[in-house]
């Protein structure tokens, strides 16, 4: 049978992303009395659910699962009538007083859109990065970074997030190897003072990671020399990947505003330059990406989604 506009409904809200945004976005919006689905391509948490230890989330004192977190916030938003359907975005038509939904099951439609399709970081792209997450190899230094008290890490990266993680970590962890393919960071300058101070940071520079050596976990990781193309092996409890992240956009260029990394141009109202599309979570152009601005922003997102509806602006 072919697939075609869901039964011509028109909801109220339409919820791009199950993620800590998405839902609570989602959970806000139904709480004021609006029809609203979230459409999720996978499962509920998005980037949070692959994170076995979340530590910096209020309300859990002994830290809590990701992919536990986010079945919480997806049941929480459902037991007030939201609904949630597994479909992948195919493409968008924003403009106009309904909005249009693609995706894999059919069309949606609604009179709002909130995006909140988070960012992914981007990959090291070598053997076993995938299986070897949550047992070595890691993405947030904030998120995961006390399972390292301790320990000796790795950071891989050299930009102004590399250094954040590094900092952080500093704190934690007995040693920090910063790892950089260049030999000088690509970092703000005034951190300079601040990494040459700190005493448990260490560089291995013009060195790109060629290996993970791993049983269980994480062992060791092989680096290659970027100008020599020499080999050597450097043992570490876990790595840090900080080479940038790549925001969920890909079916929104020229629908509505992006920067030049790819995120959704909207401020703390998140707002975007299409009238009654909202963007929140990682996906918006903001200072911190972390699980609890992303749920700010989908709170403060389903407001003014109420607000669009009532007022029409």
């Amino acid at each position: 049978m072919e697939k075609n506009i869901i039964k011509e409904h028109i909801y109220d809200v339409i919820i791009v992303g199950g993620g800590p945004a998405g839902y609570t976005a989602a959970l806000y919006a139904v709480r004021a009395g609006l029809d609203t689905v979230v459409l999720e391509k996978l499962s509920a948490g998005g980037q949070m659910a692959m994170t076995t230890q979340i530590d910096n989330y209020p309300g859990f004192e002994n830290g809590v699962d990701g992919f536990d977190l986010g079945e919480k916030m997806q049941l929480g938003a459902e037991r007030f009538g939201a609904k949630t359907e597994l479909v992948e975005v195919n493409s968008y038509g924003l403009s106009g007083e309904i909005k249009k939904v693609s995706t894999s099951e059919g069309e949606f439609l609604g009179k709002t859109v909130i995006i909140a399709t988070g960012a992914k970081p981007r990959e090291l792209e070598v053997h076993k990065e995938k299986e070897l997450v949550g047992r070595g190899v890691n993405y947030c230094a904030a998120c995961d970074g006390m399972a390292y008290k301790g320990k000796t890490v790795a950071v891989i990266g050299g930009g102004n997030s590399a250094v954040g993680d590094a900092l952080i970590l500093s704190r934690i962890a007995k040693k920090v190897i910063i790892v950089h393919r260049r030999d000088s960071l690509r970092a703000t300058k005034v951190y300079n003072d601040i990494l040459n101070n700190t005493s448990n940071i260490e560089f291995m520079w013009n060195s790109q990671v060629s290996e993970l050596i791993a049983e269980d976990k994480l062992k060791a990781i092989k680096l290659k020399d970027t100008h020599t193309g020499e080999e050597v092996l450097l043992e570490v409890d876990g790595i840090f990947v900080s080479v940038g992240r790549k925001p969920e956009t890909e079916n929104l260029d020229s629908i509505v505003n992006l920067d030049k990394a790819g995120y959704i141009v909207a401020g703390e109202d998140t707002k975007t330059n299409v009238k009654g599309v909202f963007a929140a979570g990682d996906v918006r152009t903001k200072a911190l990406r972390q699980i609890i601005t992303a749920a700010a922003d989908g709170a403060i997102a389903a407001h003014y989604a109420e607000e669009y509806l009532v007022e029409g602006k």
